[in-house]
């Protein structure tokens, strides 16, 4: 599970459990359940009754005798954590990363999928190991059907960029392509060249 799928559980959990505590505090007192069933609530606990409200009169007063900026912040703070929340939404919608990928032919096996994350490891391990590749990153983005690849290679100083583009070509990429069943994939390969470590002298 990558940090971004236990970032985004972790807040759903969070809001799932504020919007069920609030939906059960307001189901319990709307149908007068406490006094239906002999429930006594602890004490100082809000919303026990049908004629109950969330904030009385006397917590109205209080609140409004802080000064004049103190409804507007508390109106500036709903909207910045609605803006946020907004944020976060379209985010998930527009991912950048198609998740899961087809695989096998055209048209792709049903039921079979293959994670992007376990396709761009796969493509980096197999391109770490060719000859004058010092280390390699692989990051896939788009959607499933039309997905990119893009390749960050840092050849060893002795490496020769044509000769890697190749076998890089001709190996991992080749064995993508046919694990995905897509032949027309668009690569972005960029290539560094790790610099030379100092010599000791002595």
């Amino acid at each position: 599970m990558t940090p971004r799928s236990v970032c985004n559980r972790s807040l759903l959990a969070l809001a799932g459990l504020v919007l069920l505590g609030g939906g059960l505090l307001i189901l319990f007192s709307g149908l007068d359940l406490y006094r239906r069933h002999d429930l006594v609530p602890p004490d100082g606990w809000p919303l026990t009754s049908p004629d109950d409200v969330l904030l009385g009169s006397a917590d109205r007063a209080r609140w409004s005798s802080q000064g004049w900026w103190w409804w507007p912040a508390v109106i500036a703070a709903l909207v910045l954590t609605a803006l946020l929340a907004l944020w976060r939404l379209l985010a998930q919608l527009s991912r950048r990363r198609p998740g899961s990928l087809p695989v096998g032919g055209t048209p792709p096996q049903k039921g079979v999928e293959l994670r992007e994350r376990a396709l761009s490891d796969a493509i980096a391990t197999e391109t770490g190991a060719l000859p004058g590749v010092d280390h390699t990153t692989v990051r896939i983005t788009g959607r499933p059907a039309r997905h990119r690849t893009r390749i960050t290679l840092t050849l060893t100083p002795e490496g020769a960029p044509g000769a890697t583009l190749d076998a890089l070509c001709e190996g991992p990429l080749c064995t993508a392509r046919r694990a995905t069943g897509l032949p027309d994939t668009p690569t972005e390969v960029r290539l560094h060249v790790a610099r030379h470590k100092p010599h000791r002298v002595e």
